[in-house]
């Protein structure tokens, strides 16, 4: 018979058939995954603490250093911190997980989502210890770099692992814990650059050593993590999958999910390169969303402020302490809301958080500018009240994020392939993520020298754009099992012009005995 069922007819009615209920051992499975965000989070975070401490800038970036001091007043407020080099510090990670990606596709779609996850914390690890003892630039950059590795497989394995082992129900809330990991790793690095700026000579060793201990929990705990029914059925150990599907369902009727989830492994088991198939006519809605999504959640300008946010603060006239203590408070505030996201996101849905958080971070971003460009620069110094004020309206900002741009960047490419083609649209999800991301932390202190205050109005004109993308070409993805996702596409007035009705009958590609992936052939 010709594989495709219900994914390839894509809208069986076999969803209506699925069993089971959410148990403690996917939860606890989910938990452990999800402490993969932690790495990138404190990266995130971590950054803009130690790029603002003295110490730091004057054993790695002494011109920053002598230039912070000499600025004085006048509109060179805003350019202290702008130098190459030190953005490349915060930059050359993200580029580093870029490429890092491609080969992190690789290892999990062949050997698993636990190996890549296991991989990317011990390249993390490798890259915390370097930090933490270099001597110079070059082994600082050369951390940085492995960390990066490590932030690549990370963040490549951990969406979709959570995505595959969630119940459809509550995928959003389990999903998003990915991204409260984040905000979690925010906080602490906040917290942590809170304490070790006090600390004079080697305070900031500290802080990129303790990166260490993210990298150790996602490593150990990886160890121990099961691997999804879907991975283990798409590499032919059916009977084993099946076995787990039915221990995380928590019933012996899982009939129906095996059936869609075995259809999509003989699918993928036809696709000779997923990559290659990716690009083509029935994949072009999740392609477009994999690359516009990741580029939009970029251009919210959340990690602008993020990475530079105690810098951010004391170039708008904040002292060292309150600038850092500022950032402490927008961290909160980012973990807090997340929790938000996760209660809710699977009741009210994906878009509705989308839409309401992009007027959120609109009229934020447009406030902040307003106050920065009429009270602020120049021989102005902001007073304490339009500080506050300041401070109030980015954690608005961040909040917004926090339950929309934040953790939905992660779920909707994660939920949105086919099972022959998942591993290389979160690769590419990834890559995006952290091509922009990169262009961002270099970009971000230039930037904001050249256009001052106008960087905030920079970015609300690109939320304005994002939610009218939001508006006319997400779906609601809400509930829809993820091996039943391509019906969402023929259903949209626009997706449902591309997308087939129906996919040809694919031959199973026939792979090598000595490849051991046990695909098994139908008839």
């Amino acid at each position: 018979m010709a594989v495709g069922g219900g994914v390839a007819s894509g809208g069986s009615a076999r969803a209506d058939l699925y069993r089971g209920h959410t148990t403690k051992y996917v939860i606890l499975a989910c938990i452990v995954a999800a402490s993969g965000g932690l790495i990138f989070g404190y990266d995130v975070g971590i950054s803009g603490g130690v790029t603002s401490m003295d110490d730091f800038l004057e054993k790695f970036f002494p011109g920053v250093k002598r230039h912070k001091d000499l600025a004085a007043n006048g509109d060179s407020d805003y350019c202290k911190y702008d130098n190459q080099k030190l953005q490349a510090f915060t930059s050359s990670l993200y580029l580093a997980g870029l490429v890092a990606s491609f080969l992190a596709s690789h290892v999990t779609k062949k050997y698993g989502r636990r190996p890549s996850i296991i991989c990317g914390g011990l390249s993390f690890l490798v890259g915390a210890v370097l930090n933490g003892a270099a001597a110079n630039l070059v082994m600082l950059i050369l951390g940085r770099i492995m960390l990066g590795v490590g932030v690549g497989f990370g963040n490549q394995a951990v969406p979709v692992y959570l995505s595959e082992m969630a119940p459809a129900k509550i995928r959003g809330a389990l999903n998003i814990m990915f991204q409260l990991a984040i905000t979690i790793g925010i906080l602490c690095a906040n917290l942590i650059n809170y304490g070790t700026a006090k600390i004079p000579g080697w305070g900031w060793r500290l802080s990129l050593g303790l990166a260490g201990v993210p990298a150790i929990l996602m490593s150990v705990g990886g160890l121990f993590l099961p691997e999804t029914p879907n991975s283990l059925i798409e590499r032919g150990r059916c009977d084993e999958g099946r076995r787990l599907l039915v221990k995380i369902r928590g019933t012996e009727e899982v009939d129906a999910e095996y059936e869609d989830i075995k259809e999509a492994s003989d699918l993928a088991a036809a696709i000779a390169s997923p990559l290659k198939n990716i690009f083509e006519r029935r994949s072009r809605p999740q392609l477009i969303l994999a690359t516009l999504i990741p580029f939009f959640q970029q251009f919210t300008g959340i990690n602008a402020i993020m990475f530079y946010a105690p810098v951010l603060f004391q170039t708008i006239g904040f002292g060292s302490d309150a600038s850092l203590y500022s950032a402490v408070i927008t961290g909160a505030v980012n973990v807090v809301a997340t929790l938000v996201s996760i209660a809710l996101v699977d009741r009210l849905g994906r878009r509705f958080f989308f839409l309401q958080a992009g007027v959120q971070m609109f009229v934020s971003q447009v406030v902040v500018a307003v106050i920065l460009g009429v009270k602020f620069g120049g021989t102005k110094e902001l007073d304490k009240v339009y500080a506050v004020i300041v401070v109030i309206v980015i954690c608005c900002y961040v909040s917004a994020f926090a339950w929309s741009w934040g953790p939905l960047g992660w779920l909707v490419p994660s939920e949105i392939f086919p099972l022959e083609t998942r591993s290389a649209g979160q690769a590419i999800t990834v890559a995006v993520n952290l091509f922009f991301t990169f262009v961002i932390a270099q970009a971000f202190l230039s930037m904001m020298c050249h256009m001052k205050f106008g960087i905030f109005l920079f970015f609300a004109a690109w939320v304005a754009i994002m939610s009218v993308f939001v508006f006319w070409f997400i779906p609601e993805t809400k509930n829809v099992p993820i091996e039943e996702m391509m019906g969402v596409w023929r259903k949209h007035w626009f997706w449902r012009r591309i997308v087939p009705d129906q996919d040809p009958p694919v031959i199973p590609y026939k792979q090598d005995d000595e490849s051991k992936m046990g695909v098994e052939m139908t008839n």
